[in-house]
């Protein structure tokens, strides 16, 4: 019988994470058929597509990857994926903390994530390039600065000029609480009827509440960012089966499932890609 990972369709990843303060995780793809479930990160990811095309759903709208562009998806908003060409599609993605781009950049970019700069598609990759040097550090954290420049002086123009509302605020009420909750309580977990307890609400209108405000359910969003969260870990070297229990899975089979589903690749392939690839050979 062959093992679960022979059975997956054409793919090649690498991911690491450089020693670049800024930048959490590098990883590149080639994927042919996977598409993505609805998740959230908990990172800015600044997505490049070398070859083939992406669509995806980013705040109920429908965006894509044409020739050229450059994706800036904001943390904490949920988006999908999928392949939008019958080859599948081959990205370079760059996953960004928020001492890069603040919070209050998020409303711009889920306005208009996708960017049609070609210096701005220039310096990512020259950036992607130096990250594969293991003695780069020093010029990748050069050229990520001037990247986040540029991001920046796309994203300002759309806030709202001094003395005006500002940027989107999160939403109030019970979403807002029962999302807190989720991020506090992520690995142990916490069930609903304990959740509406906390928040002072009818389980159902929790639900129904989290979802309008996300536009994800309450457990999606927690095992999308249980799944961020090990990737993390497996880029520190951390075995997949403590990672699992590490981030609040029963196991290694249950963050397999999910992991594969998210990340379109198992947490052990994920893991080795880490130790067999590592920048040299991204």
């Amino acid at each position: 019988m062959p093992r679960q990972e022979d059975a997956m369709p054409r793919q090649e990843i690498s991911a690491w994470r450089p020693a670049v303060p800024g930048i959490v995780e590098v990883f590149h793809a080639r994927f042919t058929e996977h598409a993505y479930p609805m998740h959230v990160h908990d990172a800015w990811t600044l997505l490049i597509v070398d070859d083939g095309a992406v669509r995806y759903d980013l705040d109920r709208h429908e965006r894509g990857t044409p020739d050229g562009t450059v994706s800036l998806l904001p943390p904490q908003v949920p988006h999908n994926g999928s392949p939008a060409t019958s080859g599948g599609f081959r990205k370079r993605v760059l996953y960004l903390d928020m001492t890069q781009l603040d919070a209050s950049l998020i409303g711009p970019a889920v306005d208009t994530p996708d960017l049609a700069d070609p210096l701005l598609r220039s310096r990512v990759g020259r950036l992607h390039a130096v990250l594969a040097d293991p003695d780069g550090a020093l010029e990748a954290e050069s050229r990520l600065a001037f990247v986040g420049e540029r991001l920046r002086d796309h994203l300002r123009p759309a806030t709202t000029p001094a003395g005006g509302a500002g940027p989107p605020k999160p939403p109030r009420g019970v979403a807002r609480d029962l999302r807190e909750l989720l991020d506090e309580r992520l690995c142990e977990g916490v069930t609903l009827a304990e959740a509406a307890r906390l928040v002072h609400a009818h389980p159902t209108h929790l639900v129904r509440a989290f979802s309008a405000a996300y536009a994800i359910a309450p457990h999606q969003y927690v095992t999308a960012r249980r799944v961020d969260r090990a990737r993390r870990l497996l880029l520190d070297g951390m075995p997949p089966g403590e990672a699992a229990t590490a981030v609040g899975f029963h196991d290694q089979s249950h963050l397999t499932r999910h992991f594969r589903r998210i990340a379109g690749t198992t947490p052990g392939r994920y893991a080795r890609s880490r130790a067999a690839a590592g920048p040299s050979d991204a």
